[in-house]
């Protein structure tokens, strides 16, 4: 292959791929296999490799994520980031109409764009490349996540050319595709975490997290929509937008240049309406006068701008009747009422169910039967019950009151101290959990069997041919008998035999989630892994050892304790090694540095300014010493950072085992 069909096939593939990213983890519609993506990556790869010239800085071959944030650092922002003024009625809109005009004039336009619902995020370029990303903060002063603002697909790492300054800031909002957010809650939800309200929650919580390679996991999307410069570039605003879209900025599509308030109108009332066909949430509509020079002529108050205000959407609410409340058991056993409702149009579609969260929100509401209810949509995926219309209220109508036992299996249910959620400890016995437990199994994020879905699962399961996860790697025995369902030729069988088949190399922390324990999600499985290194190792391990361990709490120690204990569990293990899957964590080969640590053992506990605890693990044992897994007399140091659990630091304390710093550790392999 010539330089020149090198960078040509670079080029397209890079640009290709990049769009399959968007689709799959952005917008959560994929149009190609995960396969066929693979492929193509591979391909991609190999040419990078050959001809680096042309590889693109920001390709989808690069790894991205993976540094760790400790502390944000506070940055002043060089240009004030002001809140805007917000108005919810046309007369208001109007008024601000008038003041305009007395200022500057009838002579000027409007910009009207959308208002996203999302984190203002100031993005600070220098020779077209990102070296700062900060949050609005308190408009002041902000967090700066560059780290983490890095992993956003749609953010340009790296301009191509163009005419741009030298040194610009552009503004813009950080936010969550509904879709994606979905995903995400569902997922939360199902490892038994507590979900998000809402995209913004969602897209906010993200972006503060402290290791970049979890922001990365969770798709974030960003519109930029304001640049300031040293020296003005252009005469309006709507001059910028185009040039910065050229750039290779994400501008938003739906801006409009309006010539008066009516065409803004206009705009607001459009908007108002197909807000609900976009895939990411609105809450309004931004009008900004266009040219610089007159917004500079009007100026600011102490808050914000006089020249842009924000029109906000009321949160659309109706009415409608309860027909009856139903409960949905998910794969870790969490029990979730959920409200049938005569069918109603709430925010351009037809809703006939809304969630009542838990038992706590149904306390709340005070639900009897019959009763008519007021529903929301505005920031949420999911309709809400809000409240309930006492006036219509039947003062004969009994009231509704939360199951004492699981709708599916008819086992008691359980409630533990301090959730809101009520579960069915039947997990190896109740259908849906069963069900649940061997499609998330399956999943892409845990062993990613290829040939295998959770229809396929669902209906295996209902012939008979599972009833436990063991029994995926059992199925070749039914050949015969899965020729004979409808659509499960031999082609599909044999695929799906060697998807489980190569599913067995899957490493240990893969395993480890897959087998969906209560609050072990793909991070914690992780670190647990790193931790204890075997299943043996981890089935033997008592509360205080647990909680040794990165980022594990008492609930996720409980939680652990309480698996291993239930003996069909430890045999459906015993099952799974006998089948060849992985339950040893692949050791890192270690490096030895020094001996100045030989002999010594270490503990290290809280969190550290300029290293993660792995780092310095690695720092020890590359020096010769052992890492130990609880406190006890065997125990040389204790390297104690901050947030430290009170509980070692008094055993410690105790057992007179010395406690040093981090810097006090490095001090010892000078």
């Amino acid at each position: 292959m010539s330089p020149a069909e090198a960078k040509t096939q670079i080029e397209s593939l890079t640009a290709e791929l990049k769009q399959h990213s968007y689709n799959y983890y952005v917008l959560a519609m994929p149009v190609i296999s995960d396969f066929e993506f693979d492929k193509k990556l591979e391909t991609l790869t190999a040419l990078e490799k050959q001809f680096p010239e042309f590889a693109d800085p920001d390709s989808p071959t690069q790894k991205v994520g993976g540094d760790i944030t400790k502390e944000f650092v506070t940055v002043k922002h060089k240009w004030p980031m002001l809140s805007l003024g917000n108005t919810y009625n046309e007369q208001e809109l109007l008024d601000f109409d008038q003041r305009i005009r007395k200022a500057i004039g009838d002579n000027f336009e409007y910009v009207c764009e959308l208002k996203f619902d999302g984190l203002s995020m100031s993005l600070t370029y220098e020779d077209g490349k990102l070296i700062r990303a900060v949050t609005r903060g308190d408009g002041v002063q902000g967090d700066e996540v560059t780290t983490n603002v890095r992993t956003i697909n749609t953010i340009p790492k790296k301009l191509k050319q163009g005419n741009y300054p030298e040194h610009f800031e552009i503004r813009g909002e950080v936010f969550m595709h509904l879709k994606a957010f979905e995903r995400l809650n569902n997922e939360r939800v199902e490892n038994g975490e507590p979900p998000y309200a809402n995209p913004r929650n969602f897209a906010s919580g993200t972006i503060k997290m402290q290791d970049s390679a979890e922001v990365a996991k969770r798709p974030l999307d960003c519109f930029l929509y304001f640049l300031y410069t040293d020296k003005p570039l252009f005469k309006t605003h709507w001059e910028s937008l185009q040039a910065v879209k050229s750039w290779g900025f994400h501008v938003n599509e739906h801006s409009e240049l309006c010539s008066s308030i009516n065409d803004v109108f206009a705009f607001i009332a459009l908007w108002d309406k197909k807000r609900f066909d976009l895939s990411y949430d609105i809450d309004g509509i931004v009008i900004k006068v266009n040219n610089f020079n007159q917004q500079q002529e009007l100026g600011f108050t102490a808050k914000s701008p006089r020249w842009a205000i924000s029109y906000k959407f009321k949160a659309e609410r109706v009415q409608t009747e309860l027909l009856s409340v139903n409960y949905q058991v998910g794969r870790t056993g969490a029990v979730t009422p959920v409200a049938n409702l005569k069918p109603v149009l709430l925010a351009g579609t037809t809703v006939k169910r809304a969630t009542l969260h838990n038992a706590n929100e149904m306390l709340r509401l005070d639900l009897h039967e019959g009763d008519w209810v007021f529903v929301e949509k505005g920031g949420e995926i999911i309709p809400k019950i809000i409240s309930v219309n006492l006036d219509k209220r039947d003062a004969s109508a009994p009231a509704i009151d939360y199951i004492t036992n699981c709708p599916a299996c008819n086992t008691p249910l359980k409630r533990q101290e301090g959730e809101a959620a009520f579960y069915c400890p039947n997990d190896e016995g109740c259908p849906p959990q069963i069900v649940g437990k061997m499609q998330h199994f399956i999943g892409r994020k845990a062993m990613n069997i290829d040939g295998l879905g959770d229809e396929t699962i669902e209906a295996f399961y209902q012939r008979g041919f599972i009833r436990h996860i063991s029994d995926i790697y059992a199925l070749h025995q039914h050949v015969d008998k899965l020729k004979k369902m409808e659509r499960f030729g031999e082609k599909s069988i044999n695929n799906m035999l060697e998807g489980i088949e190569k599913s067995k190399q899957m490493p240990f922390e893969k395993v480890l989630f897959g087998l969906g324990i209560r609050y072990i999600g793909e991070t914690v499985a992780k670190k647990l892994t790193i931790h204890f290194k075997t299943i043996d190792n981890l089935i033997a391990a008592t509360f205080e050892e647990l909680v040794v361990a990165e980022e594990i709490g008492e609930r996720i120690a409980h939680s652990l304790i309480e698996y291993f204990s239930n003996p069909k569990h430890l045999e459906e293990i015993q099952k799974l090694k006998a089948q060849g899957l992985q339950f040893v964590a692949e050791e890192k080969e270690v490096t030895l540095h020094s001996d100045l640590l030989a002999g010594k053992s270490f503990i290290i506990s809280g969190v550290f300014e300029k290293y993660s605890r792995d780092e310095l693990k690695d720092i020890i044992e590359q020096n010769g010493g052992k890492i130990l897994s609880s406190i006890s007399p065997k125990l040389n140091y204790l390297v104690a950072g901050d947030n430290m659990g009170p509980s070692k630091l008094e055993k410690a304390t105790k057992l007179n085992i010395p406690i040093i710093s981090d810097e006090e550790l490095l001090g010892m392999i000078v």
